[in-house]
């Protein structure tokens, strides 16, 4: 794409709340320069290609955003009059689609929509005198989208290469009940500080997206490879033999799982079951996982150590805490008893039932599973004494 963008610019990846330090880490992994960081994205800058090779790579981001122009605007008119004059007809084609994304705070707006109704005014009709026709739009991010960034004065506007949110990875066509979507499993997996080596446990593990995540990162398996349609590919100079060699590349840096590893997924419900070894399968991870029905307090446990890691109910409806309680407290006995060694976690979004656990957190990690604040606890599960360990 280098020859409809040959320059370098701002390139922004948005997450959810509270999972930057994880998509950072990545994207230095990757060999970018982090310029800033804030609750919800991190910036960097690149070139468009970067783009591609971003999309690929990230687990824990929502959408990767190339900046294209930067100016002031004081209203709506304003904004009209510079968005028409960026030269959309070198960037779309006619017979295209594309959509409109905003994060608008300026006080002579109202609503969000009605900005996003004046820029797509604004592009459609300079394809219109510019090429006598225009592309459709639309609310569908299937295929051209626009992201509009507008605070006070300053206005951004990038192209969301991503399109659809890469925080969905393509494996889970088998959703269970209150899945916790693919980018915040990463991104907590990243924060437990797994070897990807020893032993994963996930008791409760429902559609299997911890397990399966975590399969994916002990293997290296990007997470772009499981995905068709990206943003990237309907804005003009895409080229499909460019893509074609990240996706090369991608597959020959799949690694064959470290010897002996074992990542263990249970549930008592063969519905949730059935959701996770077809997800597996899909994610071509289904030989790494063992998967087993029972009571949570059945988990195999492999005497070692490792990380153990459930994702229990919050108890959202009046009436299901108190009955969470002796879940929450059999959590607490199923670590005491069954995971010495081991590094527990527990991500809930109800510490007040995380207090029915009745052992002491070593660290309590701030996220966000929808719009329900979150911690991820981490208990230090030593064998015998914790003098002894020390």
């Amino acid at each position: 794409m280098s020859s409809v963008f040959p320059y370098k610019s701002a390139i922004v990846i948005t997450c959810f709340p509270q999972q930057s330090p994880w998509l950072a880490k990545e994207v230095e992994a990757l060999g970018f320069e982090v310029k800033s960081t804030a609750i919800s994205e991190v910036e960097t800058e690149g070139y468009m290609d970067d783009c591609l090779r971003l999309n690929m790579q990230l687990r824990t981001a929502s959408r990767v955003l190339f900046q294209i122009q930067r100016f002031k605007a004081h209203d709506a008119n304003e904004l009209y009059k510079r968005i028409k004059a960026i030269p959309w007809e070198n960037y779309l084609d006619n017979d295209g689609y594309f959509s409109i994304t905003s994060y608008v705070k300026n006080d002579t707006i109202l609503d969000d929509r009605f900005a996003n109704v004046r820029v797509k005014d604004a592009i459609a009709d300079r394809m219109t005198e510019k090429t006598g026709s225009r592309p459709n739009s639309g609310p569908n991010r299937d295929k051209t989208v626009i992201h509009i960034y507008w605070k006070d004065e300053k206005v951004r506007v990038y192209f969301d290469t991503s399109g659809e949110t890469i925080a969905k990875h393509g494996y889970r066509k088998l959703p269970f009940k209150a899945p916790m979507i693919e980018s915040l499993a990463a991104s907590t997996l990243y924060a437990t500080e797994w070897d990807k080596a020893s032993p994963f446990i996930n008791p409760m593990c429902g559609s299997g997206t911890l397990a399966i995540e975590a399969a994916l990162m002990a293997i290296n398996k990007a997470p772009g490879l499981m995905r068709e349609n990206f943003g990237f590919m309907h804005i003009k100079g895409y080229d499909a033999n460019s893509w074609a060699d990240y996706q090369r590349l991608a597959k020959l840096q799949i690694k064959e799982p470290p010897a002996g590893l074992k990542i263990i997924a249970s549930d008592m419900s063969k519905s949730a079951l059935f959701c996770a070894r077809g997800n597996a399968k899909t994610a071509g991870v289904e030989h790494l996982i063992e998967f087993e029905h029972g009571d949570f307090r059945e988990t195999t446990v492999p005497d070692t150590d490792g990380v153990v890691m459930l994702n229990p109910e919050y108890g959202e409806r009046l009436g299901e805490e108190e009955q969470l309680k002796e879940v929450y407290q059999a959590i607490g006995d199923f670590f005491k008893n069954k995971c010495q060694g081991y590094n527990g976690f527990i991500f809930t979004g109800n510490m007040n039932l995380a207090k029915s656990i009745g052992l002491r957190t070593s660290a309590r990690i701030p996220f966000f599973n929808a719009r329900i604040e979150c911690r991820l606890l981490k208990y230090e599960l030593y064998r015998g004494s914790k003098k002894a360990k020390a």
